[in-house]
């Protein structure tokens, strides 16, 4: 297996409402689940490929629920990367090279039946987990805002998901977010579960604190 690793700031967002039940071992709120995930590699490498400042996105839908599979995905890479890099971060966004079931991108492919060819694109990302706030736009492809869950009186309101022994992350902020997509994943999310979190994972699965 080819040495690699991941460090950097993650947001997503599902139809899901705040909360996720996924994150709970529970059914999504809707039956189905159709989402989306950025993250921006503030340090990786794959073997000897370097991974640092690229972002990555990655398109999903299920039916059902994830383990219920016969999803579908599709990925974008950053149209900044190299041949090298591209390939690179396509093996590791469709669980490549990883132990098994060992980070969520591995359960993700493995639960999928389509896989749709991935795209070169301008992944506009900027993010501060803090504030809980994120703005994401890849042109011609999906448009995402991330921002505080805002309570009846209008305060901002602060919630988080801790799972120690996560496959994707030990703890994340909770927010809204408003999500819309064209393609061959559509998405047409307003004021659903949006998630910032920090990701640290290698082929062994995700690192724990």
């Amino acid at each position: 297996m080819i040495d690699w690793s991941i460090e950097g700031i993650e947001f997503g967002s599902c139809n899901c409402s705040y909360g996720c039940p996924c994150q709970f071992e529970a059914l999504p709120t809707h039956g189905d689940c159709r989402g989306f995930e950025v993250v921006r590699i503030d340090r990786g490498h794959f073997g000897d490929v370097r991974l640092d400042g690229l972002n990555a996105a990655l398109l999903y839908a299920w039916p059902g629920a994830i383990f219920q599979g016969g999803g579908e995905l599709q990925v974008v890479v950053d149209a900044r990367a190299t041949r090298p890099q591209r390939e690179a971060l396509l093996k590791v966004l469709m669980g490549e090279e990883t132990d098994e079931a060992a980070t969520h991108w591995w359960v993700y492919r493995a639960m999928s039946t389509t896989v749709h060819p991935p795209l070169d694109k301008p992944i506009i990302y900027e993010v501060d987990i803090e504030a809980r706030t994120a703005q994401v736009s890849i042109p011609g492809v999906l448009e995402s805002v991330g921002r505080p869950i805002l309570g009846a009186a209008g305060q901002e309101h602060r919630v988080r998901i801790e799972i120690p022994n996560g496959i994707e992350f030990d703890r994340a902020e909770v927010a809204s977010a408003s999500t819309t997509s064209v393609g061959a994943i559509w998405l047409n999310l307003e004021s659903t579960y949006g998630q910032f979190n920090l990701l640290r994972h290698s082929g062994r699965g995700a690192a724990h604190a």
